[in-house]
C-alpha cells in the first residue's frame, strides 16, 4: 500500500501533463484553421497574429479558436516598433533576454497604441522588419490593394 501512495501523484501529475498537452494541440489546431485565410501568420502561447494585404488581426488563442480579435489597417499606423521590457529595441542590436516582448502599433495620434505580445525575441524581430517595410511599401502608394 505504500508503494501505491508513492506512485500516486506520479500518476495525477502524468494525467495532468497529458491534459495540458492535449489542450495545446487544441489551441494549435485551431488556430492552424484560423490562420488559413491569412498571407502571413503566428501562433505562440500568447498570441495570435495573422496579415492579409493591409490588415492585421490579432487575438489571444484558445482551444475554441482566437477570441478577443482585434483589426486595424496598416495604412492607418504611424510607426511599427518592438518592445522588450517596455523600452524601444534598435533592431541592428536586439538583446538576447527580456521578460516581456510586444510588437508596438503606433495608430493615428488621437487613439492608443496596439501591442501584441511575443514570447520570442527573434521572432518579434524578424516580424517587426517585415511590417516595417511592408508599412514603408504601404506609404510609398506602390502596394496593389
Amino acid at each position: 500500500m505504500e508503494r501505491g501512495l508513492l506512485w500516486l501523484p506520479l500518476l495525477v501529475a502524468f494525467f495532468w501533463l497529458a491534459w495540458q498537452g492535449s489542450q495545446e494541440y487544441q489551441k494549435v489546431e485551431a488556430y492552424r484553421h484560423w490562420a488559413q485565410q491569412f498571407a502571413r501568420a503566428k501562433y505562440d502561447i500568447y498570441a495570435v497574429l495573422g496579415q492579409k494585404d493591409d490588415k492585421i488581426t490579432w487575438g489571444k488563442p484558445t482551444t475554441k479558436g482566437p477570441v478577443q480579435l482585434e483589426t486595424f489597417s496598416l495604412l492607418d499606423v504611424q510607426q511599427i516598433n518592438l518592445l522588450v521590457d517596455d523600452k524601444p529595441v534598435n533592431l541592428e542590436n536586439i538583446p538576447q533576454k527580456g521578460r516581456l516582448i510586444e510588437l508596438e502599433f503606433l495608430v493615428n495620434p488621437d487613439s492608443k497604441s496596439v501591442r501584441v505580445p511575443f514570447t520570442e525575441i527573434p521572432l518579434a524581430a524578424n516580424w517587426t522588419r517585415c511590417l516595417q517595410a511592408e508599412l514603408e511599401t504601404f506609404k510609398s502608394g506602390n502596394y496593389p490593394i
